[in-house]
């Protein structure tokens, strides 16, 4: 098959686009940095660099392309993020049909069936939304679970403070997810010949905070590593402190609120939908200590 990867080489692109290529596929990876073609080459892929805010330049992307994987870029600039992703997701779908794409798998989330109140993950409610309306498309929304790989962020936290925390309790239920096993689950469906539209959560484990501060704690030598909860106020001036935009801020602030409440994970949990994943917390905190 002939596919093309939005997302460049990051924790998702570089293992998906490996998969892809050992199966024997033809594979165009989009990325916007130039330097970044001779890291594409060397994996056997072929390299387009471009917007994927550009319809054009997708849809001559996408000409030959059998199946996409559609990845919005997530925090398209410090301000009207949700509208940015939306208007990239509208791109992104204007080129497949333009160029007829027949199947396409689109990296979604959790809490994506809800309209708001979810911070950035409406951005991906209302791509999902423009997605279900294309014709003569077979579409996967792979919905992800919270990944592993946010928890690096907290290093600062737990090396300055010696705490780790967020927005919410330490008993809330949190699927989890490894980008490698999402790029496992994107190989599989896009090698797919369904046609039809439908919706696969990709989960690696469901824990709770209090099981990651106590995995992550006795991985990096902190065995007492206490996870605290924040309020509201204090994640997001915690946030805005540590330079991040205000508008960012508060999208996070209210991604953690709906966390809190339970909605974001309810749609997963309350199905009882299979976790396809096989990287596990433990796992996950080798990997951690060993960046730490």
């Amino acid at each position: 098959m002939k596919i093309t990867i939005l997302g460049s080489l990051g924790n998702i692109g570089k293992p998906l686009t490996q998969k892809l290529i050992a199966s024997g596929n033809q594979v165009t990876v989009v990325s916007s940095n130039a330097d970044r073609v001779e890291a594409i080459e060397a994996l056997g892929a072929k390299a387009a660099i471009g917007s994927v805010g550009d319809a054009t330049f997708l849809k001559n992307t996408f000409a030959e392309a059998d199946a996409v994987f559609a990845l919005t870029p997530p925090n398209i600039g410090g301000s009207n993020i949700i509208a940015n992703t939306t208007d990239a997701g509208k791109a992104i779908a204007e080129a497949i049909v333009a160029a007829g794409v027949k199947r396409v798998v689109m990296l979604s989330s959790i809490g994506a069936d809800l309209p708001g109140g979810t911070g950035p993950i409406t951005g991906l409610h209302n791509i999902e939304k423009i997605y279900e309306t294309l014709e003569n498309v077979s579409v996967t929304f792979l919905r992800a679970g919270f990944f592993y790989t946010n928890l690096y962020n907290d290093v600062p936290m737990i090396k300055g403070a010696g705490i780790i925390g967020a927005n919410y309790s330490a008993e809330t239920k949190m699927p989890f997810v490894h980008p490698e096993n999402i790029a496992t689950a994107a190989a599989e469906e896009l090698q797919k010949t369904t046609a039809e539209k439908n919706i696969r959560y990709i989960i690696s484990d469901v824990r709770t905070p209090n099981d990651v501060a106590k995995v992550l704690g006795l991985a990096i030598g902190k065995p007492e590593l206490p996870w605290v909860e924040f309020t509201d106020e204090q994640s997001l001036g915690g946030m805005k402190q540590a330079g991040l935009p205000d508008e960012v801020a508060g999208l996070y602030t209210e991604m953690g609120a709906g966390l809190r409440s339970g909605k974001i994970q309810e749609d997963f949990l309350t199905h009882k939908v299979s976790v396809d994943g096989t990287t596990k917390l433990e796992d996950f905190a080798k990997e951690f200590a060993a960046s730490f």
